[in-house]
């Protein structure tokens, strides 16, 4: 019964994922609303899957359900996932740690009254690393290369990644993303999330320094080679491995955001996150077990 249960799970969260994919291409504006379907489809399935394995343990290897004998075999399983899920959880945050030690070996400066790392190479860099109180980290090739008022509105970027927590939130999620890579169009969403997460602080810094700035900025910055160290971002989780038809695709759907006449964060109506009470549903079935 509790294999029944762990497959028909699995199926709902393949279904799910192999629906019709919100892609931001599809909701040029509407980036709040992307950001939240694209964040459901990406979280619910590994959460339905999450929930089930953690009922199956909890029920054990004894008892019956709906008048069906249990066995060891959905536990077994239950069991190997959840340690499996753990240990690339504890992975993934050594990884992270590693990165703000190698961080903190980069020299401190002040920059525009902040203390920032400084990385010393040629390449265009800045970035937040850490996880909820994460440090600024920015190359020497910037400094050099950037004005102070482009320098400006990079930093202003970044604040917006520290201002949503997405090192923390990120981690998280690419928790989820290292779990569940096997279910289907899990990088897809992954590639969309990470692409509405940089519209997110565009948008912040919008608000603070000139948009039509902001844009020459990334410009300058992403198209540029991008750091050949894995550990620079690893807190974030962030591939830089990105084709360079993504990268200019990405480029233009930022601009295009950034250029809007409207704030591309606004609240949109309709859209309720109680739907993810149904997650609990496998919890429930722990009642029907004897």
């Amino acid at each position: 019964m509790h294999l029944l249960i762990m497959l028909i799970s699995l199926i709902i969260a393949c279904w799910l994922r192999c629906s019709r994919i919100a892609s931001p291409d599809n909701w040029p504006g509407n980036w709040h609303l992307a950001w939240r379907r694209s964040l459901f489809l990406f979280l619910f399935p590994p959460a339905l899957i999450f929930s089930t394995a953690i009922a199956v343990l909890f029920m054990g290897t004894q008892g019956t359900m709906g008048g069906l004998y249990t066995d060891s075999i959905s536990y077994i399983l239950a069991l190997v996932s959840l340690t499996f899920f753990s240990i690339l959880c504890v992975k993934l945050a050594l990884e992270g740690c590693l990165s703000i030690q190698s961080v903190h070996q980069c020299p401190q400066i002040d920059l525009t009254g902040k203390q920032v790392r400084l990385l010393e190479t040629a390449a265009l860099f800045a970035g937040q690393v850490g996880f909820w109180r994460p440090e600024l980290v920015v190359s020497q090739g910037l400094l050099q290369t950037l004005s102070p008022i482009h320098l400006e509105s990079v930093l202003a970027h970044e604040q917006g990644h520290y201002h949503y927590r997405d090192t923390f939130w990120f981690f998280w999620l690419g928790w989820v993303r290292s779990c569940t890579i096997w279910l289907p169009n899990t990088e897809f969403l992954w590639q969309d999330l990470l692409m509405l997460r940089e519209i997110r602080a565009d948008s912040y810094a919008a608000a603070q320094v000139d948009p039509l700035i902001l844009a020459e900025s990334l410009l300058l910055v992403v198209s540029s080679n991008p750091v050949a160290s894995e550990i620079c971002c690893a807190a974030l989780g962030t591939s830089i491995s990105i084709p360079e038809p993504c990268r200019k695709h990405r480029l233009e759907q930022r601009i295009e955001a950034l250029l809007a006449p409207v704030d591309c964060f606004s609240e949109i109506p309709g859209f309720s996150w109680h739907i993810f009470l149904l997650v609990l549903l496998p919890l429930l079935t722990v009642l029907f077990h004897s």
